[in-house]
C-alpha cells in the first residue's frame, strides 16, 4: 500500500522534536501535589512538552470556563459544543490549586464562551482576584480570547490588570479562516492594540508548519509589531488528531532562529521560537 505525503510526515517526526522526560525535584514534589489532590492543569490534559520544566520553575497553566468551547478551530484539540454553565465556585478551586501547588506564576487560559453575554469576563476577573487573595506573591499571565470584539468585556481584563495579557494570533493573515474559522484576524490585532493602550504588558503567539510561507510570517510579526506587542512565541503545530489540521511542514531550527533575531529586531522585549515552543514557555521571565 502507498503511504500518502501526510502520512510520511507524521512518521518522520525530525529528531529536533525529540521531548526529554521531565525531572528534578521541584518536578518531583508538584507532580505528587497534583496527584494527591487530583489538580487539573492544562499541562497535563494538554502534554506540553515543556511541562517538566515549566514545573519545576514554579509555573503552570489553568483552563478556566469549562472544556467544552463554543469555536471549532482546526488545530485545537479542545471539545467543540454547548458548554455547561459556568461554574461560580471555579475561580476558588483554580486559586486553591495555585496555593497548593506553590505556583510563582500562574497562565491562566479558557475556552471560548461566545454563549455568555460577558464572553465569560466576570469569571476571569473573579479568578484573578481569588489567586490574588489566596497567593499574594504569585503572578499571573492571562492568555484570553477575543470575546468577540464586544470591548466591554475586555475592558474588564484591563481593568483587573494582570501582570501579562495574552492574545494568540495562531496564524499569517491568508490561514485565519482555515484556522481560526470563527475568529478575525484584524479583531486579535485590535484585542492586542486596546490592551496596550490600556496599560498592559502584552504577548502572542504563532504556530508554524501549516502551509504559511516566510513572507507571511515576516509580515504577521510586522503587525503585532506595529500594535504594540512585547512578548511573542513561535512554536511548530503539531496535529493533534487525524482530524484536525495536517502539518505541512516541520520548520528547522535554524529558521526558527532566523525568525527570532527578525522579531527581537522589530522591538519586542522577549521572544520565544523554536519547535517546542509553546504559548507559556518560559512565562515567568517575561515579567518586567
Amino acid at each position: 500500500m502507498e503511504t500518502t505525503s501526510q502520512e510520511k510526515i507524521r512518521i518522520k517526526k525530525p529528531k529536533w522534536l525529540r521531548v526529554k522526560l521531565p525531572t528534578g525535584e521541584n518536578y518531583k514534589k508538584v507532580r505528587s501535589l497534583v496527584d494527591e489532590h487530583k489538580l487539573h492543569t492544562i499541562c497535563e490534559s494538554g502534554n506540553c512538552p515543556n511541562m517538566g520544566e515549566c514545573w519545576g520553575e514554579g509555573t503552570a497553566t489553568f483552563m478556566i470556563l469549562g472544556n467544552i468551547c463554543t469555536r471549532s478551530c482546526g488545530f485545537c484539540a479542545v471539545a467543540t459544543g454547548k458548554p455547561l454553565e459556568a461554574d461560580i465556585f471555579e475561580p476558588a478551586k483554580v486559586a486553591q490549586s495555585v496555593k497548593l501547588m506553590e505556583v510563582k506564576h500562574a497562565v491562566i487560559t479558557s475556552v471560548d464562551r461566545d454563549d455568555l453575554a460577558d464572553g465569560g469576563s466576570e469569571i476571569w476577573v473573579a479568578t484573578v482576584k481569588s489567586i490574588r487573595r489566596k497567593s499574594p506573591g504569585t503572578t499571573m499571565e492571562t492568555l484570553i480570547p477575543d470575546f468577540g470584539g464586544k470591548w466591554e468585556n475586555l475592558q474588564r481584563i484591563i481593568d483587573v490588570a494582570p501582570e501579562v495579557v495574552s492574545h494568540n494570533l495562531e496564524t499569517v493573515r491568508r490561514l485565519t479562516k482555515q484556522v481560526r474559522i470563527q475568529a478575525k484576524y484584524d479583531r486579535s490585532l485590535e484585542v492586542l492594540m486596546r490592551l496596550k493602550r490600556g496599560g498592559m504588558k502584552t504577548k502572542s503567539g504563532i504556530m508554524l508548519g501549516l502551509g504559511e510561507t516566510e513572507t507571511e510570517v515576516y509580515e504577521a510579526i510586522d503587525d503585532l509589531s506595529n500594535v504594540g506587542c512585547d512578548i511573542l512565541t513561535l512554536g511548530q503545530y503539531l496535529q493533534p488528531t487525524p482530524n484536525h489540521l495536517p502539518i505541512a511542514e516541520f520548520v528547522t531550527p535554524q529558521k526558527f532562529d532566523e525568525y527570532r533575531e527578525y522579531a527581537l529586531k522589530k522591538g519586542f522585549r522577549f521572544v520565544e521560537s523554536g519547535p517546542l515552543v509553546r504559548s507559556s514557555y518560559h512565562a515567568e521571565k517575561h515579567l518586567f
